[in-house]
């Protein structure tokens, strides 16, 4: 049955309106895909002691910057730079100390002190074996875990043992400050030395004897892009801000010293 010419023209208008509602469809659609594929995916490698902090600062830039993704990989500063040189995607590197950092200089943009840090001698709550100062350490009777020589918390703990010719025999020597400070906070040693900003994360569980500062040792936190970042600009970006004042507060907040 053939239409007449009303009804043909009724049908190809209906059959118009049906394509711009499935285009409008479809393009929606591309829309929300192209508004994803701009989403830009930071991963930062950091130092062990940034592990609180920067996951209050990592959701406060992603707050200020809601097409950037910050993902955070935490480990001790030597660990960070085998990855860095055995080509691990990333696209920034803070490390706990200028010593390593600089050993990367053929993969690092410009490096930035954004926070500094010190020692504390940390121990179980109550502080059971009464220590008083880095001189009680050397106590063979007492437990002491302290960081392998090659991590920056324990290369500075081995600087201020060796300024004040105090010898301390470890019974373990971690791969980083977490694994020391975890070590006293379980009760499988006595005393250790973390930084300070270790040492408050978890103020309920040890004590903190604090290092007098002419015996002390101040860690420097340099942060600088990754020359392999496929996100150059986004990665340079995140490094300027962790000097800008809200990122310098959040520091401050979790005990970190000015640069």
């Amino acid at each position: 049955m053939s239409l007449s010419p009303t009804r043909r023209r009724g049908a190809a208008a209906a059959l118009a309106a049906a394509l711009l509602v499935t285009l409008a469809a479809c393009g929606g659609d591309d829309g929300d895909k192209d508004s994803a594929a701009r989403k830009t995916e930071l991963t930062v490698l950091a130092a062990s002691s940034l592990t609180d902090v920067f996951t209050t600062a990592g959701a406060a830039y992603e707050k200020d910057h809601p097409g950037t993704e910050v993902t955070f990989s935490f480990a001790g500063s030597q660990e960070l730079a085998a990855q860095v040189g055995q080509g691990a995607p990333a696209d920034a590197l803070v490390t706990a100390d200028t010593r390593t950092m600089d050993g990367l200089k053929p993969e690092t943009g410009t490096p930035v002190v954004i926070a500094k840090n010190r020692l504390v001698i940390v121990t179980g709550e109550g502080n059971p074996e009464k220590v008083a100062g880095l001189a009680d350490l050397a106590d063979p009777s007492l437990k002491v875990v302290l960081a392998a020589p090659g991590v920056p918390v324990g290369r500075y703990a081995g600087q201020v043992l060796d300024a004040q010719k105090i010898e301390v025999r470890p019974v373990s020597q971690e791969p980083n400050v977490r694994a020391v400070l975890s070590k006293v906070e379980l009760g499988e040693a006595d005393a250790g030395l973390v930084y300070r900003t270790d040492a408050a994360t978890v103020a309920d569980k040890v004590d903190a004897i604090e290092i007098p500062d002419a015996q002390n040792a101040i860690a420097s936190y340099p942060a600088a892009t990754l020359k392999s970042s496929e996100n150059s600009g986004a990665a340079a970006a995140f490094v300027s801000w962790l000097s800008s004042p809200e990122a310098q507060k959040i520091l401050r907040d979790a005990g970190f010293q000015k640069p």
